[in-house]
């Protein structure tokens, strides 16, 4: 049998290691795991279905002042707190004031609706002052006209049915021809619920074809397939059942899906990869599959506790809606792990030797060359190129990476507004109907509460004087309405309307002047405190506390991985390059975001309407998740390189070493994981959109420049001194084993 001592020094090696006993079993006994399985995934499912949550996007910030202010006024004026949302008319043949008495019925029955405190009639509400451009609720032709209608709890969490009886209350101006359209989170509501179908079809059938092209086997292409999507649907279970006790956001088990299809199909890309190897070296199967969940099985476990590590790092943002979408990727994650280390060898077993059977070309193992100690294929080839200029390989990857990266410096945060959806939805039509009836900031409009509760009658003439004066000055507001006080006239009450639109920078900046200028000088001198408040407020809130979490999230994020590369390879240089390459790569990621959706580059041609700011919590999500990510292929790569380097002590012909037997299956589950991340584009989710983008790109750069360009010549020149590591930190620092490395080295000797 070829190379036969090889493999009979690598059983010796790893006899007696748990990984190797577990894919060992599994694959022996692969009729009680893969029945196992399946009654696991339906019995998940139907608990699921029985006792699992729902999906919402209702989220409180205590902390933040837009909070404060609805507590506030929640408790001096309930009929005015609460949630606000539009109900829009339009009625191109006739003014609205012809339906009086059909609006008048729809607010009456509005106001019935359960949660409901409030619905405010347009044709009988005060206008807008004389000489002050019309927000509303009446446009200055009649035509247009919105109900503003107030909830006790954010109307977007009320479920589907609950729109039955708003579709009911809104038919008498619907069946007098009116059109009328739901606005802000009632649309939100309204919108279809997202199916990812179609995005996993794209993503398999990707999948079967780069595995097809790469490794010619069709039951090698199979195998990573079945496992990710048994594993995911899994997860996906589990993560209903978690969402009966947490509050997970909409897009979270699209989120989760997106990562758990990538790290699946690639865990178990790797498994399949070594253990075809180990076939061809003599091994039987169950061995084979035995020796392929020790070595490549210990690299699956490291990179997915990196990759968890990673996302649990979001907890640092002190956000409960960010650090559940960390939790909501991980259950993904820890299902794929589970599955790689289990199923996959199971279903190994269940194959045999019969895994090249079906092919479309000759199958290729992990090398060109075979599993000999001296392969001479392409990428052995590629990096003997690499190892003669590595200086001029490095500068190309920085130069590419550094102008993708451009872009980032002049990146906005911000929250995406209805502007931007399909015009399929109704709260898009809803959007464009105000903003051409009422100016583009009258989706956005701002709420001004002054507690003067502690301020004497004496003065609160003088206070609201000063305060109204302050309001009609600031800049950037198109509309400022008059200060009201409450009923029990504890609180002063205005509006504000921004020139521009919600999602736009200037709307933004009005909102931090009030907060930060024009409130605390209006109340300057007395006890009174001022607060801007409303959903635009919350989400300007929102995303000063996600930005300014930012550096910590990735200082906890760097600095867990930079350990954990530590602990795993035992060189500092090594460490810290890894580090700082996976920065670089994910700042090129970024760039190419802010270019596509800010820039508006492309944007149009991914189905968004004009040009958005980055959703505030995508460049954190896209940190945690490329940043764990990149440490799949980082680990995967230099594991090659380490178990050579512990074996030949020969720094440069690791390298070389490592990228020709990874570098094949590194670019297949590369590319998978793009093609993956790729197809959730076709959503209509725009963060979706942004964060499948996003995570592509980031994945194709760090498999590409730097994986093949960047870590090559890097680790070059730096030689022996990359596995340098200080004594002192060497003891104190754990010891971790990434892909039986040890084992391999000492296998060597026998």
């Amino acid at each position: 049998m070829p190379h036969s001592r090889t493999g009979e020094g690598v059983q010796k090696a790893t006899r007696g290691g748990v990984l190797r006993r577990l894919g060992e079993w599994c694959a022996r006994h692969f009729v009680v795991v893969i029945i196992a399985w399946l009654v696991a995934l339906v019995a998940l499912q139907v608990v699921s279905r029985e006792f699992g949550g729902s999906y919402s996007d209702n989220f409180s910030l205590p902390q933040a002042q837009a909070q404060k202010g609805l507590d506030v006024l929640k408790a001096h004026d309930p009929q005015a707190g609460g949630y606000s949302s539009q109900i829009v008319m339009h009625d191109d043949q006739q003014p609205l004031t012809a339906l009086s008495s059909q609006m008048s019925t729809t607010v009456a029955d509005l106001e019935k609706l359960p949660h409901v405190l409030s619905a405010q009639n347009p044709l009988s509400a005060p206008g807008t002052p004389s000489g002050q451009q019309n927000v509303g609720p009446l446009s200055d032709d009649k035509k247009t006209a919105y109900i503003t209608v107030r909830f006790d709890v954010q109307p977007s969490t009320l479920g589907d049915d609950y729109l039955d009886g708003v579709d009911t209350a809104v038919q008498p101006l619907r069946s007098a021809g009116a059109e009328v359209e739901y606005g802000g989170p009632l649309g939100e509501l309204a919108r279809p619920s997202a199916d990812d179908r179609v995005s996993e079809l794209i993503g398999f059938g990707v999948a079967v074809i780069v595995l097809l092209v790469g490794f010619g086997s069709v039951i090698a292409a199979v195998v990573p397939l079945v496992s990710a999507l048994i594993s995911v649907v899994g997860g996906l279970a589990i993560l209903g059942l978690l969402a009966a006790a947490f509050t997970f956001a909409t897009v979270s088990p699209t989120l989760a899906t997106m990562i758990g299809l990538g790290v699946g199909i690639d865990y178990a890309l790797f498994m399949l990869t070594r253990h075809r190897q180990n076939l061809i070296d003599g091994v039987d199967p169950v061995r084979a599959a035995g020796q392929a969940a020790s070595t490549s099985g210990h690299a699956v476990l490291v990179s997915g506790c990196t990759v968890i590590i990673a996302l649990a790092g979001l907890s640092a943002s002190g956000v409960s809606f960010i650090s559940l979408l960390g939790v909501a990727a991980a259950v993904t994650v820890v299902s794929a792990v589970v599955g790689a280390l289990t199923l996959v060898p199971a279903l190994l077993g269940f194959i045999g030797r019969h895994i090249d059977r079906f092919h479309v070309r000759p199958p290729i193992a992990e090398t060109e060359a075979g599993a000999g100690d001296t392969p001479q294929g392409t990428w052995h080839r590629y990096a003997q190129r690499v190892e003669r200029r590595p200086l001029s390989f490095l500068s190309a990857g920085v130069a590419v990476v550094v102008v993708l990266a451009i872009p980032l410096f002049s990146i906005q945060l911000g929250h995406i507004g209805d502007g931007a959806d399909p015009t399929s939805f109704t709260d898009r039509r809803a959007y464009d109907l105000m903003a051409d009836a009422f100016g583009p900031g009258s989706n956005g409009p701002l709420t001004v509460v002054i507690d003067q509760t502690n301020v004497p009658q004496s003065q609160r003439s003088a206070l609201a004087s000063k305060a109204q004066q302050s309001l009609d000055e600031v800049q950037g507001a198109a509309v400022v309405t008059p200060l009201t006080p409450t009923q029990d006239g504890d609180i002063l009450l205005g509006t504000v309307y921004s020139a521009k639109s919600p999602q736009n920078a200037a709307t933004t900046d009005l909102t931090n002047r009030l907060v930060d200028d024009t409130l605390p000088d209006a109340v300057q001198g007395t006890d009174a405190k001022g607060y801007v408040t409303g959903t635009t407020a919350t989400q300007v809130d929102f995303r000063d506390i996600v930005a300014s979490q930012l550096p910590v999230i990735i200082a906890v994020v760097v600095g867990l991985a930079f350990l954990i590369i530590l602990a795993v390879f035992r060189g500092l240089l090594v460490a810290v390059k890894a580090a700082v390459l996976n920065v670089l790569s994910i700042a090129a990621s970024y760039g190419v975001v802010v270019a596509v959706f800010q820039w508006g580059w492309g944007g149009p041609g991914l189905g968004v309407h004009g040009k958005v700011p980055i959703e505030s919590y995508v460049p954190m999500m896209m940190f945690a998740i490329v940043f764990g990510l990149s440490m799949d292929y980082e680990i995967f790569l230099l594991s090659r390189v380490h178990e050579a380097w512990l074996r030949t002590k020969d720094a440069e012909g690791s390298v070389a070493h490592a990228l020709e037997i990874t570098a094949r299956v590194i670019t297949c589950a590369a590319l998978i994981m793009v093609s993956v991340f790729a197809a959730f584009i076709v959503s209509d989710n725009i963060v979706v959109k942004m964060l499948g983008l996003g995570l592509a790109v980031s994945v194709l750069i760090d498999a590409t420049v730097v994986r093949l360009l960047m870590v090559p010549a890097v680790m070059t020149l730096l030689g022996r001194h990359a596995w340098w590591m200080p004594r002192w930190l060497d003891r104190v620092v754990p010891h971790i084993d990434a892909e039986g490395a040890r084992n391999e080295a000492r296998s060597a000797s026998h």
